[in-house]
């Protein structure tokens, strides 16, 4: 296809940015991961209008941004009875928002729990809306509520967050709380678990999953996996991206790595930009993801503007970055196994794609580096939708 990787957005031609619009709007463009901020459904944080969030429904109308996975998220705690309750609850509180939405706003967007519901909605002109949860920590010590969670809508788990659980070691383990540093595989409950998802026809998520975890669940599960939300280790060295054994054996399974537009993931920070960065979340308490999850509206929309300030004043991670991203992962593993994420709401957004109304800047870069509408078809959606029908048609 003649990409050129590290091609420039800056000076994008106008009869392409015509031409990206165009083919933009016919696309059914998937986002496979969007958190929920606090609040989410809430006075404090209504999605069905104009909010400090990078993604509400208006936003995704303004970027033509059409489908996403919302997330029911839960931090990792203790692996006890009181650490189980509390992630259970915390996740309750997740996908009570998600439904909330889901029925406040049933003229603009749908709860799509299949590929097929997906196209239907979409037909309608209506929004669509799929959940994904990330950590299968709340599930505690039983995998008894996997049936629960598929009959609710929950269309992947991911095994892990931030630190090791029940079920398997992270890509970022929490050695304060004790964590090995050795990634040990997945637990014998860990391989029911995969089993379980299997059964259920739940798709499993290996973002945030530890690499000898990752490989051992690949290996376990019958179905094709998926990474929602990861970039590649090749491009920029991260504990958080992918190797590419890991790209080949998601390849090999049948499943689909989708590339995370996260800035930390994608590149490496200038230091004055980060030094600046790690004084401001200092000032403001946001040293965690948890920090950032149960902030009040106004303190992130203060830790936003003063943050778009920083990146003002330094180089940033760009479209380009993640587009590069992009181009390794098509390159080593073809175009049907890549896709695209941009993890909004939970510390996603990058230069030029930092709410979901720039979302066709992505398409942009993409048609600059010679990617054809076919192939953007699939990487904004086609690749996830198509590992989802197959997910579903082997569950039992």
């Amino acid at each position: 296809m003649g990409r050129q990787i590290g091609s420039s957005l800056a000076m994008t031609d106008p009869s392409l940015e015509a031409e990206a619009k165009t083919i933009h709007d016919r696309l059914l463009t998937v986002d496979t991961h969007i958190d929920t901020g606090p609040g989410f459904m809430t006075s404090i944080l209504d999605p069905g209008r104009i909010t400090h969030a990078q993604v509400d429904l208006p936003k995704m109308r303004i970027g033509g941004l059409d489908a996403g996975f919302f997330i029911v998220y839960t931090g990792q705690g203790t692996c006890d009875d009181e650490g189980y309750a509390a992630a259970r609850l915390a996740a309750e509180q997740k996908f009570i928002g998600i439904s909330r939405m889901f029925r406040a706003y049933p003229k603009e967007i749908g709860h799509a729990r299949t590929a097929k519901d997906v196209s239907e909605i979409h037909a309608t002109g209506r929004l669509v809306g799929l959940i994904g949860m990330e950590n299968a920590y709340p599930l505690g010590g039983s995998i008894d509520d996997i049936p629960m969670w598929a009959a609710r809508g929950v269309c992947y788990i991911s095994i892990t967050h931030f630190g090791n659980n029940q079920f398997g070691c992270s890509s970022n383990p929490n050695f304060s709380r004790g964590d090995s540093k050795e990634d040990t595989g997945l637990t014998a409950f860990g391989e029911k678990l995969v089993s379980a998802m299997n059964d259920a026809g739940i798709m499993v998520d290996l973002s945030h999953v530890g690499r000898r975890t990752s490989l051992e669940a690949l290996s376990a599960s019958r179905a094709p996996v998926i990474a929602s939300h990861s970039s590649v280790n090749a491009v920029f060295e991260h504990s958080r991206n992918l190797d590419d054994e890991q790209l080949h054996a998601i390849r090999d399974k049948g499943g689909v790595a989708q590339m995370c537009a996260f800035r930390g993931y994608l590149g490496s920070v200038a230091t004055p930009v980060s030094s600046a960065l790690s004084a401001l979340r200092n000032r403001l308490g946001l040293n965690s993801s948890s920090d950032t999850l149960n902030a009040s509206p106004d303190k992130l929309a203060a830790y936003r503007r003063e943050r778009a300030e920083i990146y003002s004043q330094h180089p940033d991670i760009t479209v380009t970055h993640f587009v590069d991203h992009i181009d390794y992962a098509v390159k080593k593993i073809g175009i049907d196994h890549v896709g695209i994420a941009s993890d909004f709401d939970g510390g996603g957004g990058i230069g030029g794609w930092d709410t979901a109304e720039e979302s066709p800047n992505v398409t942009i870069e993409l048609l600059r580096r010679n990617y054809s509408e076919t192939d953007l078809e699939k990487l904004w959606g086609g690749n996830i939708l198509r590992v989802m029908n197959e997910v579903q048609a082997l569950a039992r």
